[in-house]
């Protein structure tokens, strides 16, 4: 097993912003409890994997996760520079921010949603991400101000829906893709998660949440279906210990399929011309 490293990422005096040839993508989802997070982590670990230098912010304010998906010790806090700019925390070669570095695990953010908003853009805006590649969000599920505030503080590049083959959840699906389009952000493609259920003992495969749900919806909009995740115990157990899969895995099945989603992410990118290269504005 490898082991979690984490460190605090230095940064040069002056470097305010992050490379204007960077990619700046959202991983949204409709509502909770489809393995966005732990989608996101994977991805930005198979991203990283390929070469790329890859920041992650987890935009959850109410509900981060990210810390414990990456193994950061939860005493781990970001160093500052200046008294004004975070040093992002350097966990299994990414440069990440969440506010679970912030604030206790077990204190919860009572805050209403413009609150929730500002604290988000701060992690945003006042985080020396350096020159990175891309940067993917991890989204807090729904469709509410911290989406557009993200949306209107930045100029993404894109966003990738995560949903299950479920009805339900196939329904809040196409009120993120929906939404995205509403603010002119192109969604980039959708990831089927808990696409299915195999047995590791004896591999049978079953259709838990319903089948193929993901791959009529990226059709019916129109957008590519990026990956099919299975449901498997091997990434939650993983997960749970703060090593993604395609860490603990590199060369298996569950890995392959988080690696051909992140291609098939940049080669989406690289296709589509941006009016405007992404960047984050450090001002107010």
């Amino acid at each position: 097993m490898l082991p979690t490293e984490y460190t605090h990422a230095s940064q040069q005096d002056g470097e305010r912003e992050v490379s204007a040839s960077h990619q700046v993508v959202a991983i949204a989802s409709g509502k909770g409890g489809v393995g966005k997070s732990t989608v996101t982590t994977n991805l930005a670990v198979a991203l990283s994997q390929q070469g790329l230098s890859v920041g992650l912010l987890d935009a959850d304010i109410y509900g981060p996760s990210q810390q414990l998906l990456l193994g950061v010790p939860e005493s781990t806090t970001p160093d500052q520079q200046d008294g004004e700019f975070l040093l992002p925390i350097e966990a299994h070669g990414l440069k990440t921010m969440s506010m679970a570095y912030l604030a206790s695990a077990r204190t919860p953010m009572v805050w209403r949603g413009p609150m929730a908003s500002s604290a988000m853009s701060q992690l945003l805006e006042k985080t020396l991400w350096g020159d990175i590649d891309i940067l993917l969000v991890d989204m807090p599920p729904g469709t509410g101000d911290i989406q557009l505030t993200l949306s209107q503080r930045s100029t993404l590049s894109g966003a990738v829906i995560v949903t299950t083959p479920q009805d339900i959840a196939l329904l809040d699906a196409r009120k993120g893709i929906e939404m995205f389009e509403k603010v002119d952000v192109p969604v980039l493609g959708l990831i089927e998660n808990m696409a299915a259920y195999v047995c590791s003992q004896c591999g049978h495969t079953e259709a838990l949440f319903g089948e193929a749900g993901g791959e009529r919806l990226a059709q019916q909009y129109g957008v590519p279906l990026l990956g099919q995740i299975p449901l498997a115990s091997a990434i939650r157990a993983y997960s749970d210990e703060g090593l993604p899969i395609v860490l603990a895995e590199p060369a298996g099945a569950l890995a392959t399929v988080y690696q051909a989603a992140a291609r098939q992410l940049m080669e989406t990118l690289a296709a589509q011309t941006p009016a405007a290269a992404p960047t984050i504005s450090m001002s107010d």
